[in-house]
């Protein structure tokens, strides 16, 4: 078993906290040749298990192996000099995705400035993830098909009732209004372009589909 950091942003980091999301993709980068042109959707490695695919290892991990979570946070202002990996471990702890807090003895009297996720150590993550399933898959992969729904809602999308008998579908955290979807796959593209860009998704690239569940909020 291997522990290995992974980065979300605060809307996915609540989302995980509210246990709306246990799954994200990630682009393969580069995609190996043998997975096929982008034109050939029948390539059979875009089903296959935990593991070694083909040729790949998913660079976040396999089945059992632990994902610790990077997101936006910010120690006490009177520390803000000085480089994360000099902090006291006994330092104070804001996350920003949803005001959380870690204090093991010291109080935060300043929130200090906001500090980006690559640069969170492995001390201050409060979420730990377990891996559950490894596999690749094409990004547009279940488009239109009603049996994926699960699999996009998984993603962390919202789905609210909007007292009129029907569900919709948001990317974010939101009340009705714009940005509504009937279909959850319309929720999740929205969502996908939003931190990857529209060309990311017209590219319809191979990804990694890495399923997991939380096994602890450590702080906060």
């Amino acid at each position: 078993m291997k522990e290995r950091p992974i980065l979300f942003t605060g809307p996915m980091v609540r989302a995980i906290l509210e246990g709306r999301k246990t799954v994200t993709r990630r682009a393969i980068k580069p995609p190996p040749d043998f997975l096929g042109s982008m034109a050939d959707p029948t390539t059979p490695f875009k089903t296959l298990g935990a593991g070694l695919h083909g040729q790949i290892v998913c660079p976040y991990g396999q089945l059992g192996d632990r994902l610790w979570v990077r997101e936006s946070w910010a120690a006490d202002a009177q520390v803000d000099a000085v480089a994360p990996r000099d902090l006291s471990q006994g330092e104070p702890i804001l996350y920003l995705a949803d005001g959380g807090a870690r204090q093991t003895g010291c109080s935060m009297i300043t929130p200090g400035k906001a500090r980006p996720s690559i640069h969170m150590p492995r001390w201050v993550s409060r979420i730990l993830l377990e891996i559950v399933s490894v596999r690749v898959e094409r990004l547009q992969d279940g488009d239109g098909e009603t049996a994926f729904e699960s699999r996009y809602i998984a993603e962390g999308i919202n789905r609210i009732h909007h007292g009129d008998g029907e569900y919709y579908y948001h990317a974010f955290e939101s009340e009705p209004g714009p940005g509504n979807w009937i279909d959850p796959f319309d929720a999740w593209r929205e969502l996908w372009v939003s931190v990857n860009g529209v060309d990311s998704w017209a590219t319809n690239p191979w990804v990694w589909v890495v399923e997991f569940k939380r096994l602890e909020v450590a702080h906060g």
